[in-house]
Parts: structure tokens; C-alpha cells; sequence
């Protein structure tokens, strides 16, 4: 059962007041929950706009989520552009204008188009969050920076415009999680040569055996993010020996960066392996 307004179902007869007491509790005032569930993402944006009195719109990373995008917690704050005069628990408030062409429904819910949420999304945080925010919305979304540049030009005064340009400078949705995106720019900062996302290693048939998370396919340098499942997860940590054996046969050199790496570290070994393979030129 999701989230309900708990004065509609008390008119309609579906509940009496002492069952809304003793088997929901108030997830924002006035919108209930079983009271043994833990609520989603999406049930809370559901809650949240049942709290607007339905007249909300889903903004921020809970319309990000809508639209598909990954790598966001259940827990973070749902952004509403609403007319209600004070934010609740969990809910931030927005009195954002929006073009027809800025709203959609997506999965029931009112929302932000991809590109609109992208534009906010963009203009918040630190460049480095905002980067792989829109990285992620980007890849599920099929959204250019062209579209984004778009809302921007109809939004021309909105704060944060300067960020956003900076953003979508650096914006590669190739990036296969925030830790990529975070290895990405570090490299950039370190003023290397930006690194090309996904590229393909192609077989003997000329089809791509492999992905490489990113490098440089002129000198055969890739830079890869091993998270903990590649340690954990037996059958993975296999596979990989073996895809690192067959991609050093093919002459590549592949740093791989753990966890605990510190930045100085990759910085350097990254370093190493592109000027071991110049050298060779």
C-alpha cells in the first residue's frame, strides 16, 4: 500500500480513525504510510506531492530518479516546486516558473522534464556532484548538452548559470558511477589530457571484446575504477585476471585504482604509465 492522504480515507469509509492511528504513521503531515513499511524513493516523492495537494512538481534528484537515474539514497530530500508556504520534513519547497515544456508525467508523477531537471541539477553543489549527477541523468535519459543549453537560454537570470556552464564543460555520460566521474575530473584537474569514456578494445572479428572506463586510445593508457564487488565477488575478481591478461597481450596498459588509492598516488602511477608509452613514440 503506498502513500495516501489519510482525510480522503477516512470520508470514503476505508479506514476508522483508530486504525489510521495504531497501523500508519504520518510520513509528511497529513500523508500516511503502513507503518511498518520503509518507504522508497519513489514512494517518497509520491508522499510529497500528495502533500502539495497535488499540485506540486518533482524536481532536484527525486525527478532525476523518476527519469531513471541511478546512485541516488532513498533518504535524500525531495524537491517540490509548489506554492505552499513552508517546507516539511525531508521536502524542500521551490517557487521555480516553469514552461509547459518543462513538465512531464513520469511514472504517474508529475515532474520535471530530463532537461529542466538537468539545468537545476547543474546549477547546485559543487561542480564535481553536479558533473556526475548530470552524468547519470544524461546516460538513462538520452540528453544532450545542446537540450540543456536550451532551458538555459530560456532561463537566462537564474542563479548558478556560470556553475552550470562550468558543468556541462566537463559533463561525460560514458562515466559508469559517481567514483568514475570523481576519477575523470581529478585527472583533468591534474591537467592531463581528458580521457575518453567506454572506449572499445575490439577482438579479432572486429567486435568489442571490452569497455575500458576511460584512457587514452592513441597510447594504449586506460584508467579503471575497481569498486568492492570486484574483490568480493569471486567469480568477478576471475574474470578480471583474466581481462587484464588478455588486454596487457593487446598492448595496453591498464592502472587500476582502488578505494584507499589517495589522489597523489593515481595521479602519479597515471602519469608513469602515459610517459613510459610517449617515450616509445
Amino acid at each position: 500500500m503506498g502513500p495516501f492522504i489519510g482525510s480522503e480515507a477516512l470520508s470514503r469509509g476505508e479506514l476508522k480513525r483508530h486504525q489510521l492511528r495504531t497501523r500508519f504513521r504520518a510520513l509528511l503531515p497529513g500523508v500516511y504510510l503502513p507503518i511498518d513499511t520503509q518507504p522508497s524513493l519513489y514512494e517518497r516523492s509520491c508522499a510529497a506531492w500528495l502533500w502539495s495537494g497535488r499540485t506540486g512538481v518533482l524536481a532536484g534528484l527525486a525527478a532525476s530518479a523518476l527519469h531513471g537515474a541511478k546512485w541516488i539514497d532513498a533518504d535524500t530530500p525531495i524537491d517540490v516546486i509548489c506554492n505552499k508556504p513552508r517546507a516539511a520534513m525531508g521536502v524542500r519547497v521551490h517557487r521555480d516558473r516553469l514552461s509547459h515544456n518543462e513538465i512531464g508525467n513520469i511514472r504517474g508523477l508529475p515532474a520535471t522534464s530530463a532537461a529542466r531537471t538537468a539545468f537545476d541539477l547543474g546549477r547546485r553543489g559543487t561542480v564535481g556532484i553536479a558533473v556526475a549527477r548530470l552524468n547519470a541523468l544524461m546516460g538513462v535519459a538520452g540528453l544532450t548538452v545542446d537540450a540543456i543549453e536550451e532551458v538555459a537560454a530560456r532561463n537566462p537570470h537564474r542563479r548558478g548559470l556560470r556553475r552550470l556552464e562550468a558543468v556541462l564543460d566537463l559533463v561525460d555520460p560514458g562515466a559508469q558511477s559517481p567514483k568514475e566521474t570523481w576519477l575523470r575530473l581529478l585527472l583533468i584537474d591534474a591537467g592531463l589530457p581528458r580521457p575518453r569514456t567506454q572506449i572499445p578494445v575490439r577482438g579479432s572479428d572486429g567486435w568489442p571484446t571490452y569497455y575500458l572506463d576511460m584512457g587514452w586510445e592513441d597510447i594504449k593508457v586506460a584508467v579503471e575504477y575497481d569498486g568492492d564487488h570486484h574483490r568480493t565477488d569471486r567469480v568477478q575478481y576471475a574474470k578480471d585476471i583474466h581481462r587484464l591478461e588478455d588486454l596487457e597481450r593487446l598492448g595496453w596498459i591498464v592502472i587500476r585504482v582502488l578505494a584507499n588509492d589517495t589522489a597523489p598516488h593515481i595521479v602519479r602511477r597515471v602519469r608513469a604509465a602515459r610517459d613510459q608509452r610517449l617515450s616509445m613514440r
